[in-house]
C-alpha cells in the first residue's frame, strides 16, 4: 500500500525521480523510482535520515518545537522529506526543475493517510 502513495506523488509531480518512507533509523519501509530512472534512493534516504534526525535534535534544543517538512535544493536534485510520525518521514526526490510545490502538497494531503497504515 504504501508503494501506491508513493507512486501517485512522484508519478503526479513534472521532475519526479522516486521516494521513500523510511524510519530515522535508516531503514526503508518502502520505496518506488519513476520507470527509465537510474536513481539510488535508498543511499539518499539513509544519508538524510540521519540529518534529519540531528535537525531535529537541534529544534529540541532550541525549544522552537518538532520537524514537520525539510527539503534541499541541489544543482541537480530536489530533495522534500516531510515526517508522518516521530520515527517516520517520506522523502520524494524531483529533478532540479521538478514542480516542488505541488510536490509538497500532495505530500501533505497524503500524510495522514500513510500515519494511519503505518
Amino acid at each position: 500500500m504504501f508503494r501506491e502513495h508513493l507512486q501517485k506523488i512522484v508519478d503526479s509531480v513534472d521532475g519526479g525521480v522516486g521516494g521513500l518512507i523510511m524510519g530515522l533509523d535508516g531503514i526503508a519501509v518502502d520505496t518506488y523510482v519513476r520507470n527509465g530512472e537510474q536513481f539510488d534512493i535508498n543511499t539518499i534516504g539513509m544519508e538524510f535520515s540521519f540529518i534529519l534526525t540531528q535537525i531535529k535534535k537541534a529544534g529540541d534544543i532550541l525549544e522552537v518545537g518538532g520537524v514537520s517538512e525539510f527539503a534541499v535544493k541541489a544543482e541537480q536534485l530536489i530533495l522534500v522529506i516531510r515526517m508522518i510520525t516521530e520515527e517516520y518521514f517520506i522523502a520524494v526526490v524531483l529533478k532540479s526543475d521538478g514542480n516542488f510545490g505541488k510536490c509538497r502538497f500532495l505530500m501533505r494531503v497524503t500524510e495522514p493517510k500513510l500515519r494511519a497504515e503505518l
